[in-house]
Formats: structure tokens, sequence, C-alpha cells
């Protein structure tokens, strides 16, 4: 289902004549778009299939960042996009010239961690007149790694996300997605043809209880175990989240960095674990934050949204460009983590490492059984 309150673009957009191409596209503020992104290549995830990619190749659906556009980029087969773009469609004949109603063209996309998704964007950014007439999105969950054959199999089961809708060139059309079950693969259709920009698919991460409890310790905050960051004092220069994507920092804007601070207080981060866990061990990492790294940070837990904060770990010194590892002194009973930073900066990744308490395991295991798990 769709939100009506979200702003929607429709029609062409004009042709370019010049200067910033994005001067002129057409955006708004979705009311997800602070959620993760499910679709996030650094999760795993991937374009898998599509039945046509003759201008641009599906795979531009996931790239990281805005579309770039150059206008004298010219190739073999015409003007060369950063997205993903079909051939025109035709009909069958001279007297029916046109595709019919259902003509259209998908891609098969897997999400990088399977969740509920709660909002969806399709960025036509720079298909201002080669943009697809509307388009449909559905999801499906389908366990292991199933090839494109086994999801367009005839007995698998898609639900609409978002049905066919007309969308504008040159846009980000976004869509807020009703539909409480979980999910690991979506198929984005375009009618009848075009060029899709980007992809973004924001929900909540929902993980395999059986994945963590085969694994025993694990990182218990991270984005692709279900780990979320709940709230976070300033994202100026780049996304909380960002200290709970896999892997390590590869360049500065790739962690958390906030402003620089003219008052007497602190930045800080709170984040809500997969489940109630038991953290043993912290990683804070200030990979490539050198000269504006965070100059000392601090961790507070609580077992519940009722619960009292107590402190894990005291106010400790960092050094720019470095992991830091601490060993906790004992297990340390968590739903929510609050990391502090003094007096601000950033830090580039927190890793929590320990495991799942039987009520943590208990209350996973349910959630995954209400979203069809």
């Amino acid at each position: 289902m769709t939100d009506a309150a979200i702003p929607r673009f429709t029609g062409d957009a004009s042709p370019y004549a010049g200067g910033d191409p994005y001067a002129d596209h057409r955006t708004a503020d979705f009311p997800f778009t602070h959620l993760v992104d499910l679709a996030d290549r650094r999760l795993g995830a991937g374009v898998i299939a599509a039945n046509d990619e003759f201008f641009a190749e599906r795979e531009n659906l996931l790239k990281p960042g805005p579309a770039v556009f150059d206008p004298e980029h010219f190739g073999h087969k015409g003007k060369i996009m950063d997205g993903w773009e079909t051939r025109r469609r035709r009909g069958a004949s001279a007297a029916e010239p046109h595709p019919t109603p259902d003509d259209h063209d998908w891609a098969l996309v897997r999400l990088g961690a399977p969740g509920v998704i709660r909002g969806i964007v399709l960025d036509t950014a720079h298909f201002r007149g080669n943009y697809p007439q509307a388009v449909s999105v559905e999801g499906a969950s389908l366990p292991g790694s199933p090839s494109p054959e086994d999801l367009l199999a005839p007995d698998v089961k898609w639900t609409t996300l978002v049905p066919r809708t007309p969308v504008g060139g040159h846009a980000a059309n976004g869509f807020a997605v009703d539909a409480e079950q979980r999910f690991t693969h979506l198929r984005t259709n375009q009618h009848p043809d075009g060029g899709i920009a980007r992809l973004r698919v924001y929900g909540e991460v929902a993980p395999d209880p059986a994945w963590l409890a085969a694994l025993g310790t694990f990182d218990l905050a991270a984005l692709e175990n279900g780990g979320q960051v709940e709230d976070a004092s300033d994202r100026f220069y780049s996304p909380a989240t960002n200290t709970i994507q896999p892997g390590r920092s590869r360049k500065m804007d790739d962690g958390w960095e906030t402003r620089r601070r003219r008052d007497r207080g602190n930045d800080w981060i709170r984040y809500r674990l997969a489940a109630q866990s038991e953290i043993r061990a912290v990683e804070i990492d200030t990979a490539y934050l050198k000269g504006n790294s965070a100059g000392w940070a601090a961790l507070s837990v609580r077992d519940g949204e009722d619960g009292d904060w107590s402190e894990a770990l005291p106010r400790t010194r960092l050094q720019p460009d470095t992991n830091h590892r601490f060993v906790l002194d004992g297990p340390v009973r968590a739903t929510d983590v609050r990391i502090d930073i003094f007096p601000d900066g950033g830090i580039s990744r927190l890793r929590l490492y320990g495991s799942l308490t039987d009520e943590g395991t208990t209350a996973l295991a349910a959630r995954h059984r209400e979203l069809g798990g």
C-alpha cells in the first residue's frame, strides 16, 4: 500500500539545458529514509536478473550515491545512462504498433539483508523523457540463495508492495509500504519500458534466528544482524547508520562525523540491538578520522525501554585512525546501547560482541514467525 500524503511526481522533465543536472530534479523528504537501505550493496544486495538492459545495465540500480549525468557520453547503442534502461517496446504488427497494457520490463533484486520494508524510492534522475510511464514493485521471501529461475517459478508467492503507479521523469518517486512481512527479494517493474536510475529500499532488518544461534557470538549491533540506530544527536556530515555497516570504513565519509560543537555538550548515538543480549567485548574504530575523530568515548546500556541506563565502558581516550578494543569485566545484559563521544567529531564503526540471552532468542524467533520467516 502507498501513502497518498507522500508527494507524487508525474510527466516529463524539461530537456537538459546545461549546468547542474540536478538543479531541476524533483524530490521530497520521505518519512522513511532514516531507516537502513536493505538494498545496499555493502550488505550484499544485488540485481540478479532483468529481462532487458539494452541501453544501461541493471547493476546501476544499486550503485551508491546519486546517478551521474554526462551529456557527451555515447556508445554504439546510444546515450549511456547511469541507471537501468531498456529498449523501446513495440506492438505485434503495423496495425498494432503499441505495446499492450500488460507489457512491461522487470528486474529481480536480492536484498542485502532480509527485512520488513517501510518505503521504496525509484529515482528516475536524468531520465527526462525516457522514464517508465508507471512502476510497480513486488516482494517475495525464499530461503537460501535462490536462482533467477527459482524466483520466476510459478509457485513463488509475490506480494504487491507498490501497485502500478504513474511516475515522473527526473524525479525521486517515493512510496510508503505497509506490509508486515519479511522479504528477501523484489521484482521491480517498469511499464511498459524506460529507465530508472536508482532503487532504494528502506526498512528494518529481520535476521534469521537459526543463523544467529549457529554463530553463537556475533556483532549484536551490526545492521546485517538486526541492530539499528534509534537516534543520534547529529547527522550533519554523514549518517549514524554508517557506524554499524559491514566491514571497516574505507574513507572519511564512510563513518559518522558531527559538526563542530561550540557549546559545552557532547554528541551521541543510541542503538537498538538485535534482541536482548549479553555484551562481552567492544570495538570503537576511528578509521580515516584523523583530525576530526572523537576525543573520548563512553558506553552506556539499558535492558528494556523502561530500564535505567548504566555505564558499561567509562569515558576513555580515543586515538585518531585507530581501532580500539575493550574486553568487558563481565557480560553486560542490554537491549539498547548508547555511545557518547566528547566533545564532538566522529567514529567510523562500533562493534558489540556477545550473544543473545534465552529471552532474546525466544523473542527473535517469535518475531521471525510473525513475519512469515
